[in-house]
């Protein structure tokens, strides 16, 4: 049972300092203090260096040689930009050769209001939302693209910019018509449908930029 109770706790490592970062209360550039999380967790520092070095792979934190670990910035309005237009390449194409399986139209679901405040409140959302973006890329059959589109942790870095209250509701019904065009076998209307919804998604996180 010893190894099963580390995986719980590196987990519920990694789940803590994510939700510190994605709620900013470890601010964006902050330098993170291994000591000082392991203190404020309650844990020895052994699975808050194995959290933060998932979260440096999430490309949620940044390592730099003999300075060890800050908080990545948020997106800039280029590099959000330039996240929307690799998604834009990838995902259409991803859903355009997608297989439908029952589980996709499970997946397309997302809860209708947080449960909680700050990020744990919009977690269950946000993984949900990756679970149906990535299913799509796995059932394109083209591990390639299903792992350039699950690299770019878009999600990760978008809800960690702004979460609009808009999402709820309006990405569900996008998705599920993402998944209408697929199980009536029609790729380009798949891709359309996608192409919309990250189009969509685009407009209503620009709203952080023009605040």
């Amino acid at each position: 049972m010893r190894p099963v109770r580390r995986l719980t706790l590196t987990d519920d490592v990694y789940t803590s300092v994510q939700t510190l970062i994605m709620d900013h209360a470890v601010a964006p550039g902050e330098k993170i203090s291994i000591d000082g999380l392991a203190r404020q967790l309650e844990v020895s520092p052994t699975p808050v260096r194995e959290a933060l070095a998932r979260l440096e792979s999430d490309g949620l934190v940044r390592k730099r040689p003999l300075a060890g670990y800050t908080a990545s910035p948020l997106l800039s309005r280029a590099e959000f930009e330039e996240l929307v237009e690799m998604r834009l390449l990838l995902e259409p194409v991803a859903a355009a050769k997608a297989a439908y399986d029952e589980e996709l139209r499970t997946e397309a679901d997302l809860p209708a209001s947080p449960d909680a405040p700050g990020f744990r409140g919009i977690a269950a959302f946000t993984a949900q939302d990756a679970r149906f973006h990535h299913r799509i890329a796995e059932l394109s059959g083209n591990g390639m693209l299903r792992d350039a589109i699950v690299r770019l942790r878009s999600h990760l870095h978008l809800f960690r910019l702004n979460f609009p209250q808009s999402h709820y509701g309006t990405s569900a019904a996008e998705h599920h018509l993402i998944v209408d065009a697929i199980a009536a076998g029609d790729g380009p209307a798949a891709a359309e449908a996608m192409r919309h919804h990250i189009t969509a998604a685009r407009e209503r996180h620009l709203t952080y930029f023009r605040s």
